[in-house]
This record gives structure tokens, sequence and C-alpha cells, in this order.
């Protein structure tokens, strides 16, 4: 069952788009197509990671795709996007995975590493032979990670490392963890360290159970006295502004790839609206009722296109704000989750099953809708911004 997806371009963009952005997002798009759609659903059914897929997403340049030398792509922030978008359209926990991948491990190394650690570490990321977790939130600890108990204490060459982290994408299959501790020291500023998951007292435990992001590997990290040499501290870390620089990129990442999910329902909603008949053997979508739900996908789609659009046009430029970014990611993961739900009432019964995308884009969708900075979060930071005031 389900429909071969048709494209989704109301405002003909792609008219706007450079050849090289048409060609990333083509690539992108016919991976998912041969490799990730035919998969995903027996995937998700079986809280599966597709792990087979990670070399050719090396291949392909997807890992650190925005980031120059050591092997990246080289793509302008537009042209990540749009990869985002696509990987998006087959599954969000898949796109969490690259997104983890780029924005949360190798850009972090990338912006505040030693010569040494990017030499090391971020040749391998991007091929997909070494893989990454970022370590931030805590069990008691989402929303406000200002509160964070996990230490790193100083002795000799050496820091020691101790705390939980929960929530964490890809812990099971990470070789290097990038752990936010505070530095037992004079001020308790938060930095960030390399830890590689092979040493003594570091643990991981997968995450079962869940409704969302079936395919993708969720996991809490336990570290017990793990010892990492000073080296691995990432030096241009301090305070909480770096961690929360790494959430920006990868928030621009969702805000494109809640377009994807969104295309994804509308698409499959659109193609079976004019299919399925139902009274005086008419096609659904000759019903106004219809038409009108149709109608409010298509018009937010085209709107969130044009926020991220404008969004990366502005991280191209170098002028983009923290909160041009939560823009972007509140209201598109707001409306793609919408669509999700109003495709399914298009579709009735038939929505709920995994013959269709749909219900499986809804469970995801409600997970990117927390993550990531909360939608409510992301109220305030906007909030603040417009009013020079903050509510938490």
């Amino acid at each position: 069952m389900g429909f071969k997806f048709q494209g989704v371009d109301f405002l003909h963009l792609d008219a706007s788009f450079s050849e090289d952005e048409l060609l990333v997002r083509r690539t992108a798009r016919d991976f998912v197509e041969d490799n990730l759609i035919p998969i995903i659903e027996e995937c998700f059914r079986t809280e599966r990671f597709p792990r087979e897929l990670v070399p050719t997403m090396g291949e392909l340049g997807f890992f650190g795709a925005n980031l120059e030398g050591y092997g990246c792509a080289g793509m302008s922030n537009v042209e990540y996007g749009l990869v985002m978008q696509e990987l998006e359209r087959g599954d969000s926990g898949f796109r969490s995975f690259v997104s983890v991948q780029s924005a949360l491990c190798m850009y972090p190394i990338y912006t505040f590493g030693s010569d040494e650690q990017k030499n090391t570490w971020l040749p391998a990321m991007a091929t997909g032979e070494k893989l990454g977790c970022f370590g931030l939130t805590e069990p008691g600890f989402g929303s406000n990670p200002g509160g964070m108990t996990t230490t790193a204490r100083k002795s000799g060459d050496e820091y020691i490392l101790n705390g939980e982290k929960m929530w964490i994408t890809s812990g099971n299959i990470a070789d290097v963890a990038i752990v936010w501790a505070k530095v037992e020291d004079k001020d308790h500023r938060v930095r960030g360290f390399l830890v590689e998951t092979d040493r003594p007292g570091f643990r991981a435990f997968e995450v079962h159970g869940k409704w969302s992001l079936r395919a993708s590997i969720t996991s809490g990290l336990s570290l017990q006295d793990v010892h990492v040499p000073a080296t691995n501290l990432l030096p241009g870390t301090g305070g909480l502004k770096s961690p929360l620089m790494c959430l920006n990129q990868a928030r621009y990442g969702i805000s494109w790839g809640a377009i994807g999910a969104a295309m994804s329902c509308y698409d499959t909603a659109l193609q079976y609206a004019k299919t399925r008949k139902q009274f005086h053997n008419q096609p659904i979508a000759s019903h106004q009722i219809i038409q009108d739900k149709l109608v409010w996908m298509i018009s937010e789609i085209s709107k969130a296109q044009l926020l991220s659009l404008q969004v990366g046009r502005l991280k191209d430029k170098g002028t983009v704000g923290h909160q041009h970014i939560s823009m972007a990611k509140r209201n598109n993961v707001w409306m793609a989750l919408e669509c999700a739900r109003i495709s399914r009432d298009i579709l009735g019964a038939n929505g709920i099953t995994e013959d269709y995308p749909i219900m499986r884009h809804m469970m995801n969708l409600e997970s990117v809708k927390t993550y990531e900075g909360t939608h409510d979060i992301h109220a305030l930071i906007l909030g603040q911004h417009i009013t020079g005031i903050s509510a938490y």
C-alpha cells in the first residue's frame, strides 16, 4: 500500500534554489526512496535502527554536511537543511541520528576542539566509521540544563567524571560521547568532554518501550568515576552557552526536517483523498470539508518552507539569531504535528495502519515537539527576545 511521494512545491520554490541545492535534495530524496522507505515500517515496528545505511550516508556526505574540511561535504546551510527535510520525510528518528552525529557531536569538536581532537575524530565521523552521542540532558534536568549534577574533577593530568544522562540518541552505538559537566573548581563552569565509550565506569543502557522514535536508539548514560585525560576537555567550551550553540545547530536542522514529515503526511492524504470514494461514488477530495483540510496543510507547509529558507539564507550570511531558529523549530514542528493529525483524519481507520506513514510520523513528531527545546520553552525564548524580559 502507500503512495510514491510526488513532491510538494506550491509556491514554486524550486525555481529559487540553486542547481547545487536541487542536486543535494535529489541525492537525499533518492537515498530515502531507495534505501529507507522500503524498510522503515519494519524498523519502527521492531525498534531497530537501520545501522546498515550508515556507510552509504557517509559516502553521500550527510554527516557534518555543513562543515568545511576533515572529509566533510562543505554544504551550505540551505543544502544541509534540504538533506534534513528529505531524511525526516523518511523518518524523524532516522533524521535524529544524523542530526546528533552532525550538529551535536561533529559541530562541537569542530567549533570547540583542539587540532588534535579535530584530526582524530572528524574524518572518522564524516564517513560514519565512528559514531557519537551528546550527553546534556539528565534524568532530573531537561528544560533547565543549568541544573545539571554531572561533575568533572581535575586530578593530576586527568579529569574524573561522575553523573547520569538521559534521553541520549545513539548512546548504545556511540564510540564517543560529548559529555557536559560542571567542573569542580572555583566557578563550576559547564565544560564539554570527549568520553570514549569503552572507558571503565562508562555505561549506556537502551531505553525501551517508546511509542515514538522507535527506529532510533535512545539511551541513558551512567558515568561512575570515569577517568579521561585532560586533553579530552574541549578547550573552547565555557559555560552553558557552548552546549546551547550545539542545540541551535540541531534545532535549525529540525526546522527543515519537520517540513519533510509534514510533506509526507500531506502528500499521502492528497493522493488518498483523490482515490478513496465515498457518497455517490465520488472521491472524498470532492467534498468541501476534505478540501479545507488539504488547503490548511499546503498553506502551512508553504509558510514553513519560506520560514526555514529565510533562516537558512540568514545562517549562510552569518546573520542568523538564535531567536530566528527558535521560531522556525517551534512553528514547523507544531505545523507538522497538525498535518499528521489532519492527514490521519482524512485516511480514517486506514490512517492508523503501517500501510501508510502517517501514524508513525505523528508519534515521532510528539517527541520532536518536546526535544531540543520544548514548544513552550521556545515560546519563552521568543518572548524574552521581543520583550526584553525573561519569563523563566
